[in-house]
């Protein structure tokens, strides 16, 4: 079979295993279908819960302090309304005394632009363009073409507006102030009483929960309630502290500065930045435009500019990182999609909430399997282990940014610990999947040649930590950071050659091993699995080597490997020579260390990385080889079968 058939009967049989995604693609255009046409319900319902994860907590500190569970509740919910409700009031001020005063500042503008003008030439953009913009509107406002009128023609009579005015009555006029103010009444009651009754009902609403949902699985589904439960109530207080203190401060600048109801708009934005990346700027929006139209100059402008700037940097450098990082789980993208995705299915009040309910999802994607592409496309983990996420930068040939990632993970680590629990298991990945025919050659050419340019890209800093060990050697200090299952004998002296066993990506392997060593201070070369032929095997630099290892990433390599050693015991019999089968997983891999020895008559066996370099660098001796066993033939038996051959003829 063709290794195109191979791959295609691969693919369609993992295909075949995988269940549809169209019974949940269908549920979820369901779902945003029902959230869409029924968001009067479900939107007061979704505030009532979210305003619920935010007082659990206040509620549970009061019942701490010896206060019933009903008072608790009032007290939380009365005085969470009462704050609201003031802040409402007061925004409808401010908002209103904003509009009055509107009129006042036309002059100021009008004076800027003016200014602008005049600062630009007669033939400036800014004139081409106004009368580019006048000309299109006054054609635009012809309703027809009108024939040029001549000078005898006199021009129609303009018609009269005439205004019918019909006096109100009492009622009528008492029904036109209620009726907008009944629906958001009504509404607020609503939420009120949900969450007077879920806050009184929370034990009981999350024992049905969970017999509803996960009744089979107790563990799992407690706690995805007490993560949701934890993550959206810490998010939400803590973001509502945030929110402070930028408002206040903000409103304190603005009100030096001279803005106009400066406390609107510092309450306007500990609402807004509760929407992350957009919110603040619409919160900055209108304070510009205000700084530029109340005073005369340009000074207030670049005040208030400054002002949010500072506020934004303080505000995100120093006191979110103090009192909540980023806990929420989401990624900087999923909150703007979700930001879009909510402010169009529930309007701006889906914008404020769009945060919080997607954390939500998030969590029930992190705890329900058959919701975990939630957690995959808006979390903010990582979704590929690094030995993953290496191979397939090495698979599409950017060995610049799997440099990037290993450089990252090299701040915590030191460079054998990354290539024993990343490098290492990413090339065994790449085996896997050169061993069932689903990589081409081209593709297997080209990991084994990023691999190659990892190696060396990462070279400064195995220099580095050479010069480390050399000063720690100097200094005769025995203190190190690195953990003990990754502490190696100094190669002081040493000269080892490592050789890739059988393709290009064992090759990789064993460059990687040579830096090791090398960092050891031992003298350590690394050599190509085509230097183990007939034809090449002579030209290896074996002189003077203490050790030789040859490393293997298929499994399944021993009869390969034992004629390797033969030959190279042959050539150098005074190095150790040793094989190292690289493996990920080496539970119970010494058992049978010691037979695996004896069949391949190496001096050592390795299975990881570091005790590959530790081996090669030990100062135990080369053992003999052993002799092929010859089978002696007796006499009696060499003239018998003369004899019979005789007969034969």
């Amino acid at each position: 079979m063709s290794e195109e058939s191979n791959r295609g009967y691969g693919s369609g049989s993992i295909a075949a295993a995988q269940p549809s995604k169209l019974p949940t693609l269908a549920a979820m255009a369901a779902a945003v279908a029902v959230l869409y046409f029924a968001r009067a319900v479900f939107l007061p319902l979704a505030v009532a819960i979210l305003l619920t994860f935010a007082l659990a907590p206040v509620v549970s500190n009061l019942r701490k302090v010896g206060l019933p569970r009903m008072p608790a509740v009032i007290v939380s919910v009365t005085a969470a309304f009462l704050s609201l409700s003031i802040f409402s009031a007061v925004v409808a001020m401010q908002v209103s005394e904003v509009a009055q005063n509107l009129p006042t500042y036309q002059y100021n503008i009008v004076e800027k632009i003016r200014a602008l003008k005049e600062a630009e030439s007669e033939n400036s953009v800014i004139d081409r363009l106004g009368r580019f913009v006048e000309r299109i509107g006054t054609e635009l406002s012809r309703s027809e073409p009108q024939a040029r009128p001549s000078s005898e023609a006199q021009p129609p009579p303009k018609p009269l507006l005439v205004e019918i005015f019909s006096p109100q009555r009492p009622i009528e006029i008492l029904r036109n102030i209620v009726n907008p103010l009944v629906g958001p009444l009504a509404t607020t009651g609503l939420i009120i009483i949900v969450v007077i009754f879920m806050l009184l009902e929370r034990e009981d609403l999350r024992d049905r929960f969970i017999r509803l949902v996960g009744y089979g699985d107790l563990h799992r589904t407690t706690q995805a309630l007490q993560d949701a439960g934890s993550r959206v109530g810490q998010y939400l207080l803590m973001q509502l502290v945030v929110n402070i203190t930028y408002g206040i401060p903000l409103a304190a600048g603005l009100w030096v500065l001279g803005i106009p109801n400066a406390v609107l708009w510092g309450m306007l934005a500990i609402v807004l930045r509760f929407v992350p990346y957009i919110g603040p700027i619409i919160a900055a929006l209108v304070p510009l435009f205000l700084a530029f139209s109340v005073a005369p100059g340009w000074s207030v402008l670049l005040w208030t500019a400054a002002l949010f700037i500072l506020l934004e940097i303080l505000s995100n450098n120093v006191v979110e990182p103090w009192l909540y990082a980023s806990r929420t789980g989401l990624s900087p993208l999923a909150i703007i999609v979700a930001a879009i995705f909510w402010a169009w299915l529930w309007g701006p009040v889906g914008l404020v909430l769009s945060t919080p309910l997607t954390v939500c999802l998030v969590v029930l994607g992190r705890h329900v399997p058959q919701f975990e592409f939630f957690e995959i496309l808006f979390g903010n983990e990582p979704v590929l282990d690094p030995k993953e996420r290496l191979y397939q930068r090495l698979l599409a040939g950017d060995p610049d940014e799997a440099t990037d990632n290993a450089e990252e993970m090299l701040e915590e680590k030191y460079l054998v610990e990354f290539y024993d629990t990343v490098a290492i298991p990413a090339l065994l990945l790449a085996e896997r999947d050169r061993a069932r025919k689903a990589m081409t050659q081209a593709q297997l050419e080209q990991v084994a040649e990023s691999g190659h340019v990892l190696v060396a890209n990462l070279q400064e800093i195995a220099s580095e930590e050479e010069e480390e060990e050399e000063d720690d050697n100097a200094d005769g200090s025995e203190e190190d950071d690195q953990p003990d299952d990754y502490e190696l004998p100094d190669g002081d002296g040493k000269s080892v050659l490592c050789i890739g066993g059988r393709g290009d990506l064992d090759d990789v392997a064993a460059s990687m091993l040579a830096q090791v060593v090398t960092i050891q201070g031992a003298e350590a070369q690394s050599a190509s699995y085509r230097d183990l032929k007939l034809s090449n095997i002579r030209t290896l630099a074996l002189e003077g080597r203490s050790a030789a290892i040859i490393g293997f990433l298929n499994q399944d390599s021993r009869r390969h490997a034992k004629f390797i050693v033969r030959r190279l015991k042959r050539l150098t019999p005074a190095a150790r020579i040793g094989v190292a089968f690289w493996r990920e997983n080496r539970e119970g891999a010494s058992d049978g260390k010691a037979q695996l020895i004896e069949e391949l008559q190496a001096d050592f066996v390795a299975f990881s990385i570091v005790d590959a370099a530790r081996e090669s660098l030990s100062e135990g001796e080369a053992r003999p080889i052993k002799a092929a066993r010859m089978r002696i033939v007796p006499p009696s038996a060499t003239r018998r079968a003369g004899t019979q051959s005789k007969e034969k003829a």
